[in-house]
């Protein structure tokens, strides 16, 4: 018989100076939702853990999904800045891209989806319900159009930024 000597070593858990509290994210679905629901706004369907799109079933619940929550509390989870003289030239061609991007995205996903967007003088702002959906917009944009892509997780749990630039 194999013993094994490493198992009675044990490391010491390593102590963190500053420990990472738990900020709870009141747009995430309740533990205690219902197994069948559908969601009022935008009628996807809360089944098996998740939402997806697919006919609303007998007896189902109501609830409201968690971004159609968010749209209207105009809270987004991701926010994808698009700044520099190329991305004022090329706007139409690059809101294209988004457009494409979270179409794909919203078929499989229905709980990513762009809030809103918004153009001015100073850039262009995409805000989204998830976090996936802005990280998604920004590398294809960031993979056709090249220049500089920065990805912020200030709140890894809640909130994503996501800047592009090109000059």
């Amino acid at each position: 018989m194999k013993v094994r000597a490493q198992s009675i070593k044990v490391r010491p858990v390593r102590w963190h100076p500053f420990p990472v509290e738990h900020m709870p994210d009141r747009y995430k679905q309740p533990a205690a939702a219902p197994a069948v629901a559908s969601c009022t706004v935008c009628h996807a369907v809360f089944m098996r853990g998740h939402w997806q799109w697919r006919a609303v079933p007998p007896g189902a619940a109501t609830l409201v999904c968690s971004a159609c929550q968010r749209i209207a509390d105009k809270i987004p989870a991701g926010r994808v800045a698009l700044n520099g003289v190329f991305a004022a030239a090329h706007r139409a061609e690059i809101l294209a891209l988004v457009r494409h991007r979270e179409g794909q995205f919203r078929a499989q996903h229905p709980m990513e989806r762009v809030m809103a967007t918004e153009s001015d003088e100073q850039g262009t702002v995409v805000t989204t319900t998830g976090l996936h959906l802005a990280r998604d917009i920004g590398n294809a944009i960031h993979h056709a159009y090249r220049g500089t892509l920065t990805i912020d997780y200030s709140n890894a749990e809640t909130q994503l930024n996501v800047h592009w630039h090109r000059a």
